[in-house]
């Protein structure tokens, strides 16, 4: 059984004025049964209800909101002889705003014939007087019952003075009011507005419903994950996007074992408004086993199946437990993608479910049974997919932190620049065929190294923080003349060496002395043990004439001299291991320690070469295709397709409390608690969109340099360079990361040594540095991008998503080297 907990911000988050749920039609009347005012009134003929937080904590209000048609809201600021921004009035006019008290006797009536009505007491008026909130009969049950809880859950969070996931359901019960039958309201007084028609009850559209917006009423309910007070408004559209789901996949394979079946709610990520949208009150969710390692997740209900799909990495699973709710990701044949939310009925459901979706997805991954692991590691798998909320959010005046000034206009720059050139000579593109595809970043000297080919770019860090052509290598050939594009470079000896590796030749190592730009030695490694990868012999021993450095083979550790004659692996510091454990991934830290990672998932830990790890850290699945670890060895930062992984190596109880997991191993029962970092899956949705690709992220970078602490990670997935903030992901904020979009893949990318402001990178044909301030908060418009005609992009290039670039200046662009 796992240890759950809960965690996350789905409705009740940290921002403030934030909506969380709203009723989208419906009419709001005063009812004066007693007064001899009149008995009702109609205030708002076309409306929405919502219940929204406050800037005070633990205070929340219900807002009722006049929703106006076209040109509606224009006429009656006409008529009224006002402006529509008139101010106070103005607002007053169209919105009611009421503090969510027990006092106002909240309570909620469902009368024949399917008319649902909220009502609550005016406390500003006589006796007897009510609001009453009719509800559109396009309004389901669901939505108002789930309307009504978060109503009881607001009032015993400002009553009691916290959170309402302390509050049982017998708490909750003392807000239920049942005054006397809620009196029918007649609009026998009511101001004069124009009509207008109902949107189509297939409409999916949440828009803003702000009174001079014009904004569609919308028959399904948002369900806002972001944190954000309102749906953004709608950027231009690429194509046509569907606000439907996809059609259900008519074959279902045949069940061998069911691994979890739940009944819950479905909801659907609806692109224009960036929430999601209740599409079914009960479904149930089920996980098979349906071959030897496949496994299907089918959601449906009596009257129709929603969808079927199979359990692999690409789901992007996010568990989240304070509201219950298990969000994922589907992609379609056709590349579409498509998230959605099941919210479970209580938290043993959901512990059930979980317990059937990771056991299918580790099996899946790990073509092992579940069974064979131990309990404590199903725990650790557990943890790394819960949405965890580590300590509390981010004090206000660190989010100034994103807000920074406008940075000048970072851009590439060509390597052929003239000041005589016209503009009109400057090519887009080189004619080689060839991409960027390697980076190297100097730390003695401020350098960059641009593989491309078998040719290499120099790039030189200016003091405003760009780059500017050097010179180019244009032959890397072996000592006997073979060309040959390196697959994988590290500077080495004070920056002075790049030790190049030869693809299809994992055996020999190459070194290119910089200062005559040509290969001068060929190293046979050793004969049986290839080179998976290498990594320097501490963190920053490329600042230092230090000759040796570590390697990988898929089962092997090992130290590389070049000193010695002939192979250059070092016997005595060999580690190798009889089983296959297919290693990938190899980082050091500042001391020295290696931390060594594989295609099975794990990771091991050690404090010097030779031996056996100290810490062995299970595998989640997925295979790790980059590694880095902070100086000090607190973070070991691991790279998957689909997501990061970050784990503290520090212990902080039992004996060995306050020793790193490089140093001496962890309890049996205390393994590092994971944090998984993936983008959210309605990102992943909006990215998939955009260019039609799943995430595949690059392997991912802390930034660097002797005596700094690490602050971010740096990582990117196609066009997109994703920039994670410790600070802010360690207070456990949603989503703790900022994007910038390129027009074109990003093919690598690092952080400029010894800042975590400026980060190098490699498009495939522009190398440039980029402004941490450019990056902006994942938005539908920060996704899409601004590739308008005449927009400047910090890529260098300029251009538009249908044409990709109109004519550049001298400067913009690097060219073929």
């Amino acid at each position: 059984m796992f240890v759950l907990r809960n965690v996350g911000k789905l409705i009740f988050g940290s921002s403030n004025q934030e909506s969380m749920i709203e009723l989208p039609q419906g009419q709001l009347y005063l009812v004066r049964p007693l007064s001899p005012k009149g008995y009702s009134e109609l205030i708002f003929k076309d409306s929405s209800a919502r219940i929204r937080r406050t800037a005070q904590d633990f205070q929340y209000q219900l807002v009722v909101q006049r929703v106006y048609e076209e040109g509606e809201a224009e006429l009656l600021a006409e008529e009224e002889g006002d402006e529509l921004d008139g101010g106070v009035d103005s607002l007053e006019r169209d919105e009611k705003t009421f503090l969510l008290d027990e006092a106002l006797h909240f309570h909620v009536e469902n009368r024949e014939g399917s008319e649902r009505v909220l009502a609550w007491r005016d406390l500003s008026g006589d006796a007897g007087d009510l609001y009453e909130f009719v509800c559109d009969p396009s309004v389901t049950p669901a939505q108002v019952e789930q309307f009504d809880r978060i109503a009881k859950q607001c009032q015993y969070e400002r009553k009691y003075r916290k959170p309402h996931t302390t509050a049982s359901d017998e708490d909750l019960a003392q807000f239920e009011f049942f005054d006397h039958p809620i009196p029918q309201a007649s609009p026998l007084h009511s101001p004069t507005l124009v009509t207008r028609p109902i949107g189509s009850p297939d409409s999916m559209h949440s828009g803003k419903r702000v009174a001079n917006m014009g904004a569609k009423r919308e028959k399904t309910e948002p369900f806002a994950l972001d944190g954000s007070a309102e749906p953004e408004p709608a950027t231009p559209a690429r194509k046509e996007r569907s606000n439907k789901p996809p059609a259900p996949t008519e074959n279902h394979p045949e069940a061998r074992e069911i691994l979890a079946a739940e009944l819950a709610e479905l909801h659907f990520f609806d692109f224009p408004s960036g929430a999601f949208m209740l599409q079914d009150a009960s479904v149930t969710a089920t996980v098979t086993e349906v071959g030897n390692w496949e496994y299907w997740l089918q959601i449906g209900s009596s009257e129709r199946d929603w969808l079927g799909i199979s359990v692999v990495a690409d789901l992007n699973p996010v568990f989240n437990f304070e509201f219950l709710s298990f969000i994922f990701n589907q992609f379609a044949e056709d590349g579409s993608a498509y998230s959605w939310l099941l919210r479970f009925k209580d938290q043993a459901a959901l512990e059930r479910f979980q317990a059937g979706l990771l056991q299918a997805l580790w099996e899946q991954l790990n073509e092992t049974k579940w069974s064979k692991i131990k309990d404590k590691d199903r725990d650790y798998v557990a943890d790394a997919f819960n949405d965890l909320t580590m300590e509390d959010d981010i004090p206000e005046e660190e989010e100034e932190e994103e807000e920074e000034e406008e940075a000048e206009d970072d851009r590439a720059v060509s390597e052929h620049y003239d000041s005589d050139e016209e503009d009109d000579d400057v090519e887009t593109e080189p004619k080689d065929g060839e991409v960027n595809k390697q980076l190297a970043v100097g730390y003695k000297h401020d350098r960059s190294f641009v593989v491309r080919g078998s040719k290499i770019g120099v790039f030189k860090h200016t003091e405003n923080n760009h780059l500017e052509f050097s010179t180019n290598i244009s032959k890397v050939q072996t000592p006997d003349g073979t060309l040959f594009s390196p697959k994988k470079v590290m500077l080495h000896n004070e920056d002075r060496n790049l030790i190049l590796q030869k693809d299809n030749d994992p055996n020999n190592l190459y070194r290119m002395d910089l200062e005559y730009g040509k290969v001068v030695d060929e190293w046979k490694v050793h004969e049986d043990i290839p080179v998976v990868t290498f990594a320097p012999e501490n963190k920053f021993a490329q600042m230092t004439h230090e000759p040796t450095f570590l390697g990988i083979s898929h089962n092997a550790l090992y130290r590389v001299d070049p000193r010695v004659g002939g192979s250059k692996l070092v016997e005595a510091q060999l580690k190798q291991y009889a089983s296959k454990n297919d290693f990938s991934a190899l980082a050091t830290t500042e001391k020295g320690y290696i931390a060594v990672a594989s295609n099975k998932g794990d990771v091991r830990l050690f404090d010097r070469l030779g031996i056996n790890a100290k810490t062995h850290i299970p595998a989640l699945g997925e295979a790790i295709i980059g590694l880095d670890v902070s100086a000090d060895g607190r973070w070991v930062l691991a790279t998957c397709k689909t997501y990061l992984l970050l784990i503290d190596a520090l212990q902080k109880s039992g004996k060995n409390e306050g020793k790193l997991g490089f140093e001496k191993a962890f309890a049996a029962d205390s393994k590092p608690q994971p944090r998984r970092l993936a983008l959210t899956p309605e990102h992943v949705a909006q990215f998939a969109y955009e260019t039609g690709k799943g995430v595949h992220f690059t392997p991912a970078k802390f930034n660097t340099g002797e005596g700094l602490e690490e602050t971010s990670i740096i990582t990117a997935t196609g066009p997109y360079i994703i920039e994670w903030s410790l600070k802010k992901l360690l207070g456990g904020k949603k989503a703790p990361y900022l994007i910038k979009r390129y027009t074109d893949d990003v093919k690598a990318d690092d952080f400029k040594f010894g800042s975590d402001k400026n980060v190098i990178v490699a498009l495939p044909h522009e190398v440039n540095m980029v402004d941490r301030a450019r990056l902006k908060k994942p938005t539908r418009q920060s996704i899409a991008g601004d590739f308008g005609i005449g927009a400047r992009r910090s890529s260098g290039r300029i251009g538009t998503p249908s044409s990709g670039r109109y004519k550049l200046g001298k400067d913009d662009v690097v060219k073929e080297y």
